[in-house]
């Protein structure tokens, strides 16, 4: 089933912690999200700490647009924006496993690493997905080919762990980290 507006207009950190062990879709490729950070109001570690600029402007959207960012001049980042409209925050998409399209996904990569690892981390999580710049702004509520669903794997089978973000210079107190512990490929056949 996919995700509704309604799962994305609550709190960054709940949103996080939601998503995993959900499923993302995106141009045939299936994923589940094993890892996620969350970015919030009177986050000094958020990109709309200081206000709304022409980068960070998806970030003032309804929960469920998309919000794609360049970084270290070298990697994009794929978030999905929380909260209503003028409430800037976002969930940071950290890491993956394929579900389908694993052979694409290490094309992209240009690595031949396994399914548990050929996603993990965002820089790593945008090029293996094909995502980029492009994917800026649109509207994961209503786009035919890009969106978040449910129904892969059971929540109560899942284990969760906390820690700070990671990669952050101010807002390290912040438990705002979520993952899955010992999540891996052969795990999602069983659950």
């Amino acid at each position: 089933m996919r995700l509704k507006r309604p799962f994305f207009l609550r709190p960054p950190e709940v949103v996080a912690e939601e998503l995993l062990g959900n499923s993302l879709y995106f141009n045939g490729n299936r994923v589940i999200i094993v890892e996620t950070e969350s970015y919030g109001v009177n986050d000094p570690a958020c990109h709309a700490f200081k206000g709304k600029t022409l980068r960070n402007e998806p970030m003032f959207k309804d929960g469920g647009t998309s919000y794609v960012y360049f970084i270290y001049g070298i990697h994009y980042c794929f978030n999905v924006v929380t909260e209503k409209e003028g409430i800037p925050s976002a969930v940071l998409i950290r890491g993956a496993i394929p579900l389908a399209g694993l052979e694409e996904i290490q094309k992209k990569r240009g690595k031949r690493e396994k399914a548990g690892k050929i996603l993990i981390g965002p820089g790593n999580f945008c090029k293996g997905m094909g995502i980029g710049r492009e994917q800026n702004d649109i509207d994961l509520c209503r786009a035919p080919d890009f969106y978040f669903y449910s129904g892969d794997v059971k929540r109560d089978h899942l284990s969760i762990g906390v820690s700070p973000r990671i990669g952050i210079s101010a807002g390290k107190d912040k438990l705002w980290r979520f993952f899955l512990k010992d999540f891996t490929p052969n795990r999602i056949r069983e659950i």
